[in-house]
């Protein structure tokens, strides 16, 4: 395998290096296969990363070695990578935005496995587009524990006239989104996502909670309500994750996380069963980037 290669992507010049490296021990997964598993996703993940400023998660020496995160666009970046200046407390932070293909080969090649978005697009950052509800388990809760919650989850919602799409987060747990696309702001979604976290954990205080501390969250598991926030970032759709083996986060059908409340399957996908789902099934997500949905108020 060649260590660098020049390539032309939608008529700008990359180059590309290292590529024999292995950034997955476990699997041998190399970053020549992440950048061509980011080029072949490409066509339902870009929708998702549009306008939507980028925290990138990068992994240098591979998912065994030190990481860091980048708020701030790399200033090294090449001239046609659009960026989305952010006001901050005491400034502003110039965020990277995936625009197209090239941009996405861009950000492969500099080891960024885990593309983090913001819940809103653009510099409008007290406009959310959806809520997000990240399930997390605390052991020795897991994946069938998280599914239940889901499903109680989607039937309160439901109640509320509310569409919800799940998926997985491409670790131990599951995340549920519910699209806007309407007018709101954190200052409306966040409270409402912390209300549902408190209702589940009133109606099923064994299996839920909702609050973030980690000494009560033994065998439950935690509704986190406060990724809702100008300032927080979800791990993106389709989106590698940094385990021992490149799984990936991955959409699902309500029937899926139903199977896996009752134990039937483990809901992991890696890089290849995830391109095969989408290629079967579309992209499962797309609703969320478009249905318009308004958000009620809690009584």
């Amino acid at each position: 395998m060649a260590k660098r290669a020049k390539i032309e992507v939608e008529g700008k010049a990359l180059s590309l290096s290292n590529l024999e490296k292995v950034l997955y021990p476990a699997s041998g997964f190399t970053k020549a296969q992440a950048i061509d598993y980011y080029i072949k996703i490409a066509p339902v993940l870009l929708p998702h990363l549009k306008r939507r400023p980028l925290t990138l998660k990068r992994y240098p020496d591979g998912v065994s070695g030190l990481h860091f995160y980048e708020k701030q666009c790399p200033s090294h970046r090449p001239g046609w990578v659009r960026t989305i200046r952010v006001p901050r407390t005491g400034g502003h932070i110039d965020y990277c935005v995936v625009s197209r293909l090239a941009d996405l080969v861009w950000l492969a090649n500099l080891a960024d496995l885990e593309l983090h978005t913001f819940l809103h697009r653009d510099s409008a950052v007290h406009r959310p587009t959806m809520i997000v509800f990240d399930l997390d388990p605390g052991l020795p809760a897991g994946i069938s524990e998280c599914c239940q919650v889901a499903l109680r989850l989607r039937d309160c919602l439901n109640s509320m006239s509310l569409c919800s799409f799940p998926k997985t987060s491409g670790s131990k747990g599951l995340q549920v989104s519910v699209p806007l696309n309407s007018p709101a702001s954190y200052g409306d979604t966040k409270p409402f996502a912390h209300g549902i976290a408190q209702f589940l954990e009133r109606e099923e205080p064994k299996l839920v909670v909702s609050k973030m501390s980690n000494r009560i969250r033994t065998g439950k598991v935690f509704v986190d309500w406060s990724q809702n926030d100008e300032h927080k970032t979800s791990v993106c759709v389709y989106s590698l994750r940094a385990m021992d083996r490149p799984t990936v986060s991955t959409p699902l059908r309500w029937e899926e996380v139903e199977a896996g409340a009752a134990g039937r399957t483990s809901l992991l996908f890696e890089w290849s069963e995830t391109l095969n789902r989408v290629r079967r099934q579309g992209d499962l997500s797309g609703p969320v980037q478009t249905l318009k949905q308004k958000l009620p108020r809690l009584e």
